[in-house]
């Protein structure tokens, strides 16, 4: 017999040792254990969690208050800053003829131009966050995108199935 033939016999012995094993120490038979904690919670987050429902496109999309304003982002972790697109800046204050649009960005629709900006205050469903460094995208962006330099200045955020949760 084969060197490969006997360890496929010890492997078998040795699982039917375990399940036998299983049933002597717990006869019961076993049961998936139902999940109950809040992050597995059904419907929309509770208000002040610092919780984003995924959208029904699998994005997760935030409806932020942004300088007191409100401001619908898509989460982007992929994208370095909070960018904003020149109607949501405008919106928010920031007068087109005052920007200066001096940095090289990539975008996902390609090459653009953007104008850097501090955001007072980005408070996402009560994770709020100070002084947030953000671009305006002169062209090239559908929505704002909530990126990493609000992202990565929460203490901690994660993403399950169905919740992205943001921890000031």
């Amino acid at each position: 017999m084969s060197s490969f033939g006997k360890l496929a016999i010890v492997a078998g012995v040795s699982a039917l040792m375990s399940a036998c094993a299983m049933t002597a120490i717990s006869p019961q038979s076993l049961r998936m254990a139902r999940l109950e904690a809040p992050s597995f919670a059904s419907g929309p987050p509770a208000p002040g969690s610092g919780a984003v429902a995924k959208g029904a496109d699998g994005h997760f999309w935030a409806d932020a208050q942004v300088n007191g304003k409100p401001v619908r982002f898509l989460v982007d972790t992929g994208a370095t800053a909070v960018a904003l697109t020149p109607e949501d800046a405008q919106r928010l204050g920031f007068k087109p003829a005052d920007l200066k649009y001096g940095y090289n960005i990539t975008t996902a629709a390609g090459a653009s131009h953007a104008a850097a900006v501090t955001l007072t205050s980005v408070s996402v469903n009560g994770a709020r966050i100070e002084n947030v460094q953000a671009l305006v995208v002169a062209e090239g962006l559908d929505v704002s995108l909530l990126g990493m330099s609000y992202l990565g200045r929460l203490t901690r955020f994660e993403a399950t199935r169905n919740t992205l949760t943001l921890q000031p």
